[in-house]
């Protein structure tokens, strides 16, 4: 699928100050056009949100007024959907990084079909809420293991071409949010049409049915990381050469080799950092779900505005993701953007008891998606691009499962918290809720800064 042979993968890349000027005119229109597999992983990250969206808006409805299920129950079972899904991310990552990513994606969308033709007949408490588990851990199987293929495929790119990862993986974040903008579209209509819950829940279905198909055709079934993991093995022990292969110090790498990616991830303090400031991000980012509905409730009496405003945000997702990106991978190293991306997030808390109400009461909150979108729009790719750059590539999918569900637990903890400011004065919640991305943008800033942009960082050593 259009790899690199090893000894290309690990040639050095040519300095920009050497290329001819025609070539580097060149580099930025290369970073639209993806290698065949990058498409393949873009065009999924699309198909997983449209199916998955086309579904999850109207779940709650569904059980509230369609089964009968009290409040609680509805809560315990939304929360359950995401602990599955969030919380098992780690799981679906390990699981990449030992089999490879085919088996484990393809698992993935199988349980994913499952669970969804289960969800559209369930009719007791038990079987729904079985259903939903086995919907959430289908995408903590597949959606580590095409993230962390997305971002090792966006290094090659970038090594191939001089393109910034980072504009990669904001098309891969683009395609997921424009999947969530016309996932809705897609049940609404299925509603509208009569079809009721059952048919949104059957397209989403038939929906991971095609990119099961897709999948099984296109995906490689080789695993290039333990390919490229024994080439540079094989190249190692050939530089080094046959007497100090034999040497003492063969023992402590082949110990080094051995010991659990579990821990080494765990201990890798720059990851560990990382994981803290994105979920100072995905704590922020769930006040959409908590805070936001608050606010448009006091603002206007009712909450029938808020999905406008979730429409105004997954709109400049899909517009402004790209080009955003563009402008700033070729300007800024990816730490500055993930700080810089939190700032903007915390402005965006800051701006809502200062923001005139304006017409209909909205201008609060319209602010703050507007800010908290655009702030998202900077750190997501940035944050994405520095992990293969604080953990080895044999160890991405566990890394990338482990930013997800250390975010989560973070979120689950950070709900509660914040939860409890709903009744405190507006000045000093929205203060609270701004210091959040603020404690992640002081973390992030003790990061290495990352390769991309004008500052090129060196590649970070795990410890």
């Amino acid at each position: 699928m259009n790899r690199p042979e090893p000894a290309q993968a690990a040639a050095p890349e040519p300095a920009n100050a050497g290329a001819p000027a025609e070539e580097r005119r060149r580099r930025p229109r290369l970073a639209s056009a993806p290698t065949p597999y990058l498409r393949l992983l873009t065009v999924t990250q699309f198909a997983f949100n449209t199916g998955f969206y086309a579904v999850l808006p109207y779940l709650a409805t569904h059980l509230g007024s369609g089964l009968g299920m009290a409040g609680w129950l509805v809560g315990l079972v939304l929360g359950l959907r995401t602990f599955s899904q969030q919380g098992l991310f780690v799981v679906g990552g390990a699981l990449t990084d030992r089999y490879g990513p085919r088996p484990v994606v393809l698992a993935g969308c199988a349980l994913r079909i499952t669970g969804f033709g289960w969800l559209a007949f369930a009719g007791s408490t038990a079987t729904v809420i079985a259903a939903v588990l086995l919907i959430g851990f289908a995408a903590a199987l597949f959606s580590p293991a095409v993230e962390s293929e997305a971002a090792r495929e966006a290094v090659r790119h970038e090594r191939d071409t001089g393109a910034p990862r980072a504009h990669v993986l904001a098309l891969f974040s683009a395609a997921g949010q424009a999947g969530a903008f016309i996932g809705p579209l897609l049940g609404s209509l299925l509603l509208l049409l009569g079809g009721g819950f059952r048919a949104a829940c059957l397209a989403g279905a038939v929906v991971f049915v095609g990119v099961l198909a897709g999948h099984a055709r296109l995906m490689p079934r080789a695993d290039p990381v333990r390919e490229r993991k024994r080439e540079q093995d094989r190249e190692r022990d050939r530089e080094r050469g046959a007497d100090r292969a034999q040497a003492p110090g063969t023992v402590t790498r082949a110990a080094e080799r051995g010991r659990s990616s579990w821990r080494v991830v765990f201990t890798n303090r720059p990851f560990l950092l990382l994981c803290l400031a994105y979920s100072g991000y995905l704590v922020s980012y769930n006040q959409l779900y908590l805070s936001l509905p608050v606010e448009v409730e006091r603002a206007t009496g009712s909450g029938a505005a808020l999905g406008w405003l979730f429409a105004l945000s997954s709109l400049l997702v899909v517009v402004a993701q790209v080009p955003l990106t563009r402008f700033s991978a070729h300007r800024i190293a990816p730490r500055t953007a993930l700080v810089t991306g939190l700032a903007v997030v915390a402005a965006g808390f800051a701006a809502v008891p200062l923001t005139p109400a304006g017409p209909g009461g909205l201008l609060p909150g319209a602010a703050l998606v507007v800010l908290l979108t655009l702030g998202q729009m900077l750190l997501v790719p940035a944050a994405r691009g520095l992990v293969p750059d604080l953990v080895e590539d044999r160890q991405l999918g566990l890394a990338t499962g482990a930013l997800s569900s250390v975010s989560g637990i973070a979120v689950l903890a950070g709900s509660a918290a914040t939860g409890a400011l709903l009744d405190a004065p507006a000045p000093v919640r929205w203060a609270v809720l701004a210091a959040v991305p603020l404690a992640g943008a002081a973390l992030a800033f003790t990061l290495p800064v990352g390769r991309g942009g004008k500052e090129q960082g060196t590649r970070a050593v795990a410890g």
